[in-house]
């Protein structure tokens, strides 16, 4: 009898952590949600210099789901739409993402404390390859950074090929 009710204790407890978990998920994705503007880098190319951007992005949230969209400038030289949505499931993020100007990425990774790490699959070779990471931090209550990284495609060293800090 005590085997059975040591038994129960043990399979109810792992039921009430993994409820807790996807409310933890739930909380997170919902502290993401609303309007937010900022600035930050891009490199178009791995050997290009990083040109400044102004950006602005609205996001919206569910339990299980975060949609970016947004616009970033640079001067008169650059402006793109970018957009990211992602859907989560057991602590694991799936989605896809457009802004790199190669068609839809697709998206694939899970969170670790306040950071959504992701890897990129590129529609078209990016930077000699098809693949780089993407982070979407929660920085504090109200900021946000969005880092994309990659590979050189020369020496192999990693390299920032994005980073944009937003606040609401």
């Amino acid at each position: 009898m005590t085997k059975l009710m040591t038994s129960l204790l043990v399979v109810a407890s792992v039921f009430a952590s993994a409820h807790a978990a996807q409310a933890t998920e739930a909380e997170f994705l919902k502290s993401l949600q609303g309007n937010w503007s900022g600035k930050g880098t891009v490199k178009v190319r791995a050997d290009s210099k990083p040109m400044n951007v102004t950006c602005t992005f609205a996001s919206d949230t569910t339990d299980a789901s975060l949609s970016l969209d947004g616009k970033c400038r640079a001067l008169a030289v650059f402006s793109r739409a970018i957009s990211a949505d992602l859907k989560t499931t057991g602590g694991n993020y799936r989605g896809s993402y457009v802004g790199a100007g190669t068609g839809t990425a697709g998206l694939n990774g899970s969170r670790s404390g306040n950071s959504i790490n992701l890897g990129i699959k590129w529609a078209k070779e990016v930077n000699g390859d098809r693949v780089a990471q993407m982070t979407i931090e929660k920085m504090g209550e109200n900021g946000m950074r969005l880092t994309t990284t990659d590979q050189h495609p020369e020496t192999g060293a990693s390299i920032v090929t994005s980073q944009i800090t937003l606040t609401r």
